[in-house]
């Protein structure tokens, strides 16, 4: 329970609130998309910044399930506290329950999990971005369906567990911006 609790908050951890307010002196969330993305920093305050905010939200999504993982919980032990890592990103305790989408912090989370099935689930995305064409409802449909392609693939293990649980967060998440 105790990894749970600290995927939330360091999923909770706003780095893209923070950077912004450094860089230009205003709240990410009242600009833009109105959310606290890569994306959003980018058209707020340039690349650099913005890539420092993808760095550091895919990392809070790594860190929690890599420790997760390597003190041997079960693997769903370990995709509920990727699942809650997700949850403090998109609705965190220290910004309000205001974040952002949980793309990266995803990311991250499937990195710790299996690097090959985080590149497959990448490619699923971007597959979905280009058949869809709007990248919110692509990334809803992967959510749901990544873990099932996953599965298909023959990823059985933790990495599948992982994404279930994300993919879950980021259906919910992105349903609420459709």
């Amino acid at each position: 329970m105790l990894y749970w609790i600290l995927g939330y908050l360091l999923g909770s951890l706003p780095f893209g609130l923070w950077i912004i307010r450094l860089v230009k002196k205003v709240d990410i969330r009242e600009g833009g998309s109105g959310h606290v993305t890569t994306t959003n920093t980018i058209r707020q305050a340039g690349f650099a910044p913005g890539a420092l905010v993808l760095l550091l939200d895919i990392t809070k999504g790594f860190i929690p399930t890599f420790f997760a993982i390597r003190a041997g919980l079960p693997a769903w032990s370990v995709a509920l506290t990727a699942g809650l890592t997700v949850v403090g990103h998109c609705y965190p305790v220290f910004a309000g329950f205001r974040g952002g989408m949980g793309l990266a912090a995803t990311g991250g989370a499937m990195m710790a999990a299996n690097f090959t099935a985080a590149w497959i689930a990448l490619a699923f995305l971007i597959a979905m971005v280009l058949v869809i064409r709007h990248s919110a409802r692509a990334a809803l449909f992967t959510g749901l369906l990544a873990p099932i392609l996953l599965w298909l693939l023959n990823f059985r293990s933790t990495e599948v567990w992982v994404m279930a649980a994300a993919g879950i967060v980021l259906a919910i998440r992105f349903a609420d911006d459709w």
